[in-house]
C-alpha cells in the first residue's frame, strides 16, 4: 500500500501558518521525512459562499502548492486531488502540469475529475452542462500536447492549428493520470485515458450534491474495482491500474486520534479488494499538530503496514 497526505492549503483563516512557502516547505519535508509516498493539494479557485457556509474549503492553487513542496523535497510525490479540467484551457493546464513534473524533476500524480460545483462553474465561465464532454476532450487534447508533437486539434473554446508545447514532462509518456468519481462514466474515463481510479466515499443523501452515484461501504467499493477490472478487459487492456480511496472515516481535515493497529487492518482489508494508495487527511489544529500526526502515522502505520 501506498500513502498520499493532504497538505493543508485549505486552512486559509489560518494564514501564513499554514500557507506560507516556509510552513509549506516544512509541512511537506515531514511528510519525506514519515515515508509518505506522496503530498495532495485540492482546488477551488472561486466557490461559492454558500457552499462554504455548508463546510466547503478555500485553497491556494495547486500548482503554487506543489511546487513549493518540490522546491524542498527529493522524493515524494505531488498530487494534484484534484484538478478540476473543465476550469482551464486544457493547454493551460498541460502546460502547468508539464512544469510542475519537469522541476520536480518527474514526481507529479495528476487527480483530475470533471467538479460538481455549478456556482464555480459559472463564475470561471466554464460549461457544466458540458463537463464530462469536456473532461475527456481536455484529456485527450492534453496528452496531444504533452507528446511534444505538432497539435492540429479545435475544441469548444480552443483551436490549434499547428502548435508545439515544449518542454514535455520528464514522466513518459506523461504523468500518470487518476481519474476521480465513483459513477460508471468515470469509470469508462480511466480506462480510455487513466492509470488510476480516485472513487470517495459518497453517502447516498448527498448524491445530489456530489453529482456522482453512492459510495458507503467497503462493499460498494469493492464492487466499484470489480466493475473497473471488467471494463478494462472488455478494452483490452492488460496493464495495472492504481485505485486511490479517501479511507472511510478519514479524509480530508480529520480531527480524531489514530487508532494505529486498528487502522493498520483497515489498510489490510483495503489491499485485499484492490485498493493500492490511501489518500488521508491529517489533524490541522496547528503546523505542529499537523507535524506530529504524520511522524505518528509513518511510525505506527507505514513503517508497519
Amino acid at each position: 500500500m501506498k500513502f498520499s497526505v493532504q497538505l493543508p492549503t485549505n486552512q486559509v483563516a489560518a494564514g501564513q501558518a499554514f500557507l506560507g512557502a516556509q510552513a509549506i516547505g516544512a509541512m511537506a519535508r515531514a511528510c519525506e521525512s514519515a515515508g509518505f509516498d506522496a503530498v495532495y493539494v485540492t482546488e477551488h479557485p472561486f466557490p461559492a459562499a454558500d457552499w462554504l457556509a455548508a463546510g466547503g474549503h478555500h485553497a491556494l492553487d495547486p500548482f503554487v502548492s506543489l511546487a513549493a513542496a518540490a522546491a524542498v523535497t527529493e522524493r515524494i510525490g505531488l498530487h494534484t486531488n484534484i484538478l478540476v479540467l473543465p476550469y482551464r484551457n486544457p493547454f493551460l493546464a498541460a502546460k502547468a502540469v508539464a512544469s510542475l513534473d519537469v522541476v520536480s524533476g518527474g514526481r507529479t500524480i495528476v487527480g483530475v475529475a470533471a467538479g460538481y460545483l455549478e456556482a464555480e462553474y459559472a463564475a470561471l465561465g466554464a460549461d457544466f452542462g458540458h463537463r464530462n464532454d469536456a473532461c475527456d476532450d481536455a484529456l485527450e487534447a492534453m496528452k496531444e500536447a504533452w507528446s511534444g508533437a505538432t497539435v492540429v486539434r479545435k475544441g469548444a473554446g480552443y483551436e490549434a492549428t499547428g502548435n508545439r508545447m515544449l518542454p514535455v514532462p520528464l514522466q513518459v509518456p506523461h504523468p500518470p493520470l487518476w481519474i476521480g468519481g465513483n459513477s460508471v462514466r468515470a469509470l469508462r474515463r480511466v480506462v480510455a485515458h487513466g492509470q488510476g481510479w480516485s472513487p470517495f466515499p459518497a453517502p447516498a443523501a448527498l448524491r445530489a450534491r456530489t453529482r456522482t452515484a453512492a459510495l458507503e461501504t467497503m462493499d460498494d467499493l469493492a464492487a466499484g474495482i470489480r466493475r473497473l477490472r471488467a471494463l478494462a478487459d472488455e478494452a483490452g487492456r492488460r496493464d495495472a491500474i492504481d485505485v486511490n480511496f479517501v479511507p472511510f472515516g478519514r479524509g480530508m481535515d480529520h480531527r480524531r486520534a489514530l487508532d494505529a493497529a486498528a487502522f493498520r487492518e483497515q489498510v489490510a482489508a483495503y489491499a485485499a479488494i484492490g485498493v493500492t494508495w490511501l489518500t488521508i487527511g491529517m489533524p490541522t489544529a496547528s503546523p505542529e499538530a499537523y507535524t506530529d500526526a504524520v511522524a505518528a502515522f509513518g511510525e505506527e502505520v507505514i513503517a508497519k503496514a
